[in-house]
This record gives C-alpha cells, sequence and structure tokens, in this order.
C-alpha cells in the first residue's frame, strides 16, 4: 500500500481534492474531522483548557478553543500535544484498513513533524491572493485577520520543496481533477 499525506495551506482546496479523491475510488482520511472528534473524546483537552472560556452549551467550541490557542503558541503546543499522539494512532488504524493508495489530508503534516508516517506528499498550491479571497468569503474573516492565518502556517514554497508532487489549484474545477489525475500518476 502506499500511503500519501495530502497537504495544502488554509484554503488551498484541501476538501476539493479530497471529494475528486473519493469520486476515483480512492480512501481519503480527513484529520481536521478527526481532531474535531478528539476535542471531545479527549479528557484531556476538556481538563487542561476548562479554566478558559472555551465552551459553549456545555460543550468545547472549537472556534473559541481555536481563537484561543491561536494566538497564543504554548497553548497551541499544549494542544498539539494532546492531539497528536491520538491522532498518529487514527491515521495508522486508516492505513490498518486501507488498500492500495491511500491517502491522509493533514494540512499541517510538516508543523506536526509527522512526515515518518507516509511515503509520498502530494501538496495543494493555490496562489496567495486566491487563498486570501476564499478565507475571507468562506469564513467571513476581515482581510487583516485572514492574512495573519495564513502567515501563521509554514510558507507554502517550503513546502513545495518537501513534496514529492504539487496539485495547482488556481483555475477551474476541470483543472484540477486533471491537476490530481496527473500529481498521482507522479507520485506511483
Amino acid at each position: 500500500m502506499l500511503k500519501v499525506a495530502l497537504v495544502g495551506n488554509i484554503a488551498s482546496g484541501k476538501s476539493a481534492v479530497e471529494a475528486i479523491l473519493k469520486k476515483n475510488g480512492y480512501s481519503v482520511l480527513d484529520t481536521d474531522k478527526v481532531c474535531h472528534n478528539l476535542l471531545t473524546e479527549l479528557p484531556q483537552v476538556a481538563k487542561e483548557f476548562g479554566e478558559y472560556d472555551i465552551f459553549e452549551d456545555g460543550k468545547i467550541s472549537r472556534e473559541k478553543l481555536g481563537t484561543l490557542v491561536f494566538n497564543n503558541p504554548v497553548l497551541r503546543k499544549k494542544l498539539e500535544n494532546i492531539l497528536y499522539p491520538s491522532l498518529r494512532v487514527k491515521i495508522n488504524e486508516f492505513f490498518e484498513t486501507s488498500e492500495g493508495v491511500a491517502f491522509v489530508a493533514i494540512p499541517l503534516l510538516f508543523e506536526a513533524e509527522m512526515t515518518d508516517l507516509f511515503d509520498k506528499i502530494l501538496f495543494i498550491y493555490t496562489d496567495d491572493k486566491i487563498r486570501l479571497e476564499r478565507l475571507i468569503k468562506r469564513n467571513n474573516y476581515t482581510k487583516e485577520y485572514a492574512k495573519l492565518r495564513m502567515a501563521a502556517q509554514m510558507s507554502q514554497d517550503e513546502k513545495v520543496k518537501k513534496s514529492d508532487a504539487v496539485i495547482y489549484n488556481n483555475s477551474t474545477l476541470e483543472e484540477l481533477e486533471q491537476n490530481v489525475k496527473i500529481s498521482i500518476e507522479q507520485i506511483r
């Protein structure tokens, strides 16, 4: 089996690429969804962050927790130290039940230092101007906040250098589908 990391910075089009892969019969694990579930599954999250205003209707609010840790590198690292060991387990469980080529959408692969879990890395590259527009529209962020969110991640150019192939997503959905197919051939 070929274990492939699908990486892309915020608003690069990871969900669109995931949909294309699934439509073509590939197994795809979305680590964003896994981490969202882990927030409620792991009691350490509520225990370690309970003193902060992160709850809404008695449940952890991803939005409140995200805002808290985004603005505080120490707390972000604390949350990562809780989530990442369990995320590694979930990724390995996914691989155990997959065949052929299995994709894991993991936006912060390099930041999380999990490259050792994968055979190949596919990076989704989208021009920063397009990503900024998508982020403002999709998340209702101000331009300034969207730029801050984008700047918080390792640069796309750095990630391209660390990847085995690049999927360019600067045009139409049809072109993206073609680029996905080409990139899959490059990594096989």
